[in-house]
């Protein structure tokens, strides 16, 4: 019997990618789950047979808007009635957005926010004052990006809120703290998603130091290490888990990677 039998979590955005890596995690550890998705239903289905089949645990889901910050404050308060108690926030769900400056729609824009900024506030709002209320010592983590850290074109939106939410959530966690509530980040590099094929990702994977690209269970398993007890004296950090890709000083151009490093494994 695991440990955490008898925990719980909400995953937003657990149809697929990251956020399905994360409830399967959570699932293997006994969690019982939430999540919310927007119309992914066959990814659903097949998250639900490995949480019930799997891990015998259980997976309510809403189907719904994440722009819509009336539908966000409903879903937080159906997902805590459905699971009784939450000790587990994990702010997974987000939309990419890759646009020149001078070519963006205010309506885009708004919506965008809306998703990758409002939502997760909101969500931490209602989700944080369920453990205000109930004396849980839980944890809030926000899936951000190492674009928060590093600047690249046409990602002044994506990039800038995956910052402001962890910039945002520095001031939760110090608010929350007294209260034995932890609020921490995880910002994956390239990790791989279901609708890019395998040659795409070897190829990027020989541009990374640890020399492949991320798996959706890595950022899984980071989440359930910063949410257990082994990390208990730790909130308001930002975890990469990016196989090195963005430290300081490497180069992005295999031209210079091959000029100034040698990438022959170490014997």
């Amino acid at each position: 019997m695991h440990n955490d039998i008898r925990k719980t979590a909400i995953v937003t955005g657990a149809s697929s990618g990251i956020g399905k890596g994360i409830a399967i995690v959570l699932a293997r550890e006994g969690y019982v789950l939430s999540t919310v998705y927007r119309s992914n239903d066959e990814g659903i289905r097949d998250l639900r047979g490995i949480v019930t089949g799997s891990y015998g645990s259980r997976l309510h889901a809403v189907k719904g808007d994440l722009s819509d910050p009336c539908f966000v404050e409903r879903y937080a308060r159906e997902a805590i009635d459905a699971l009784g108690k939450v000790d587990l926030l994990v702010n997974n769900a987000g939309v990419g957005y890759a646009a020149k400056l001078t070519e963006m729609k205010a309506e885009d824009i708004l919506s965008f926010i809306n998703v990758d900024f409002v939502a997760p506030i909101l969500m931490m709002k209602i989700v944080g004052g369920h453990m205000l209320e109930t004396g849980i010592k839980g944890n809030l983590i926000n899936i951000t990006s190492t674009r928060a850290s590093r600047a690249y074109p046409h990602d002044s939106l994506y990039g800038g809120m995956k910052a402001a939410l962890q910039r945002s959530s520095e001031s939760i966690a110090i608010e929350l703290a007294m209260n034995g509530i932890r609020v921490n980040n995880v910002a994956p590099g390239a990790t791989e998603l279901e609708r890019v094929d395998n040659e795409y990702y070897e190829k990027l994977g020989q541009k990374i130091p640890l020399r492949r690209v991320g798996k959706p269970e890595d950022i899984g398993e980071a989440v359930y290490w910063l949410a257990s007890d082994a990390a208990s004296y730790i909130t308001g950090v930002s975890l990469k888990v990016d196989g090195g890709l963005i430290l300081p000083g490497m180069p992005e151009k295999e031209d210079e990677t091959t000029k100034y490093y040698d990438w022959r494994p170490v014997k």
